[in-house]
């Protein structure tokens, strides 16, 4: 009954290696895709947003401290 055991898993393993196997190359393209769609569309804007935030913030601190500078809390 162990050995039978056995060799349904060791069945059931390849199968599922196989099949892994299969769509390696499918996963692979579209892990392609969306580090292009990464690069392309999202990193841009991240970038385009974090400028802007970081004058924003700039703007802002150097506001605070010239009101710091004037007595003006």
């Amino acid at each position: 009954m162990d050995e039978q055991r056995k060799s349904g898993f060791e069945n059931f393993g390849r199968r599922v290696d196989d099949k892994v196997n299969e769509a390696l190359p499918r996963i692979e393209e579209e892990l392609k895709r969306i580090i292009a769609y990464l690069n392309d569309e999202v990193v841009p804007d991240v970038r385009r947003n974090s400028l802007k935030a970081m004058r924003i913030a700039s703007t802002k601190l150097t506001e605070l401290a010239d009101r710091w500078e004037h007595g003006n809390r």
